[in-house]
């Protein structure tokens, strides 16, 4: 079973409108969490929505990667700390930009499993999500989190004694 995954984000192999770039790297620690570590730069300072989509089509840009990984078929946005009804699978809340515009982050998720993301993507977007609480139109589909800024396609990463 694969347990870990990465994603370059922007940079030469992803793909960003912009100078942004970094790694995500996803560990699957046991069957109830799994951690998300990254650093990304570029960013303005602030916080940013962080995502994992559906697909891992980057063709077309950020674009082209569908809708939010919905793998229990939530009809509603949410944050990292609902249950998986009130939530898609890939909704991970928001990464926060320091005045250099680098976010360096480590989350856990207790829906996310390593082996149902792979060849899906990870989209980095311009303003905070909301976590499906806010009054705008789009809070319950994307939490209102705004234009996607950066992309990468989630790829099966060797762990440890796995290569």
């Amino acid at each position: 079973v694969t347990t870990s995954a990465v994603a370059m984000v922007g940079g030469p192999v992803g793909y960003s409108s912009s100078q942004i770039q970094g790694v995500v790297r996803f560990i699957q620690a046991n069957d109830d969490v799994c951690i998300v570590d990254g650093t990304i730069d570029g960013l303005s300072p602030g916080l940013h929505g962080l995502h994992i989509h559906e697909c891992g089509d980057i063709s077309q840009g950020c674009a082209s990667v569908g809708d939010h990984f919905n793998l229990n078929g939530s009809n509603r946005h949410g944050g990292p700390e609902e249950d998986d009804n009130n939530r898609h699978t890939g909704d991970l809340g928001n990464i926060k930009a320091d005045s250099s515009g680098r976010a360096t982050f480590r989350l856990q998720d207790k829906f996310v499993k390593v082996w149902d993301i792979i060849g899906r993507s990870v989209v980095v977007t311009e303003d905070p999500d909301d976590l499906g609480k806010g009054s705008h139109s789009r809070s319950l589909i994307d939490g209102n989190s705004g234009t996607r800024l950066a992309c990468g396609i989630i790829s099966r990463a060797a762990g440890l004694f796995e290569n």
